[in-house]
């Protein structure tokens, strides 16, 4: 095995030993499991604990008596108009009724100020529904006042559907869900985003830690500096991968196990029966079907192979890029502290293209956007936002081979960078000095 091979060998062995990597790899999958079963768990047990809720209604108006529909969740019992207040705020208090809502006399030029009782915290979703209501019931009389037909005023409201079409001379014309590709570009472009971040600062603390415990000296020994700083590279880059392999695997896995122990007793009992019952019979229906092949459709509008290998590219060049810069600032410092300086300058393109992303997004064909793309700097970030969009091919390709060439040149500039810094203590090269250092 020749010295890169072991270095990178090392590297990976090393870090993939460490507590912090086992603790991290294992505990990770089971916070992202939590976060994914932990609303469905709570939705069932807050069904099945929560009883339904008594609303005591005192209405002077005389407008909404009847008319505000009770749920699943709730009854509205309306009482006198010459009700006692206080007597029913004491019901509430006795534990007679959940809430009482008092509607003051009013009329249709006024608008109108209930008021909700509780001793309890109320929901949003009884105190939305009530207002949704009264509205309704409001605008109804107002209609019924001007004399204008009500149903007629219903009969007129429509929606309207806008397909966003796309249009390519060679696959022709396809249907485009921007709220999908959205989500989908930003979230893979984050995921690049904090990876650069965390495995780059590995490496930079990976050669603190070494020049500090004067390690360097015995290891340059033997191999040259651009071999060990590859090899630092390329080791923290497969730790990366094993790690979100393994997060990826484990949560899946993790998540299906945990779902049918936890949530599967719910779903079979009689009540998820019914729910089940209830989601085929719409299925059946024409509106459910028209939802369903709208699902299909937008899935099948994703170009998900095109998107895994372009993150797979960004995300493995995008980190060596950073890495190797990252690199090249711990050959020049002897401390973390030292290192801000450098390391915020360096990381300011990537802060830039995360901060243009709601632009790239509301355009993505933009100047901006293009631009964005080219910079090799800015390219793993602001591409990866675009390309479920749908990016020309020959940009991609551009992008690629800028981002490639960059890697190289930067690499090549860190190694002599690091070849010299790396054995330098107790002081902080100034960028006179640096530049010197690139000129060997």
């Amino acid at each position: 095995m020749n010295n890169l091979g072991i270095i990178i060998k090392r590297e990976y062995l090393t870090r993939v030993k460490k507590r912090s990597f086992l603790l991290l790899t294992f505990l990770g999958p089971l916070f992202f499991a939590a976060l994914m079963i932990a609303p469905s768990l709570l939705m069932l047990r807050s069904e099945k604990m929560e009883s339904k809720k008594a609303i005591v209604v005192l209405d002077e108006s005389g407008m909404f008596e009847g008319k505000i529909e009770n749920t699943d969740a709730n009854t509205f019992i309306y009482e006198n108009e010459n009700a006692n207040i206080d007597s029913l705020k004491k019901f509430v208090f006795d534990g007679i009724y959940d809430a009482f809502l008092y509607i003051p006399s009013t009329s249709l030029n006024i608008p109108v100020n209930a008021k909700l009782y509780s001793d309890k915290q109320i929901p949003m979703t009884l105190s939305s529904h009530i207002e949704r209501e009264m509205k309704q019931v409001v605008e109804h009389q107002k209609l019924l006042a001007s004399g204008i037909d009500p149903d007629i005023v219903k009969a007129s409201k429509t929606s309207i559907n806008v397909s966003t079409i796309r249009m390519d001379e060679e696959s022709g014309e396809k249907t485009s869900y921007a709220e999908l590709e959205y989500i989908i570009g930003l979230v893979l472009a984050l995921v690049i985003y904090f990876a650069i971040f965390l495995f780059s600062n590995q490496v930079l603390r990976g050669v603190i830690e070494e020049k500090t415990n004067r390690i360097i000296e015995v290891i340059i020994s033997s191999v040259k500096p651009f071999e060990l700083m590859m090899g630092k590279i390329v080791g923290i880059a497969l730790v990366g991968l094993t790690q979100f392999l393994l997060w990826i695997v484990l949560t899946i896995g993790i998540y299906l196990v945990a779902s049918g122990i936890l949530i599967g007793p719910e779903v079979m009992s009689p009540s998820g029966t019914v729910m089940t019952e209830e989601i085929s019979q719409i299925a059946e229906t024409t509106e459910g079907q028209d939802i369903m092949l709208e699902a299909v459709n937008m899935v099948q509008s994703i170009n998900f192979g095109a998107i895994l290998w372009s993150f797979l590219f960004y995300f493995v060049f995008g980190y060596l890029l950073y890495a190797a810069m990252f690199a090249a600032i711990g050959g020049m410092v002897d401390n973390e502290t030292d290192s801000n300086q450098f390391s915020t300058v360096v990381s300011l393109p990537l802060i830039v293209a995360i901060v243009c992303s709601t632009a790239m997004v509301n355009n993505p064909d933009s100047s901006l956007g293009l631009w964005l793309s080219m910079i090799p700097f800015t390219s793993p970030i602001s591409m990866m936002i675009r390309i479920p969009f749908g990016v020309p091919y020959w940009q991609v390709a551009v992008s690629l081979i800028l981002l490639i060439l960059t890697f190289i040149l930067i690499t090549w500039l860190a190694g002599k960078i690091y070849r010299t810094g790396i054995l330098m203590y107790g002081k902080k090269p100034s960028f006179k000095e640096i530049w010197k250092w690139l000129r060997y």
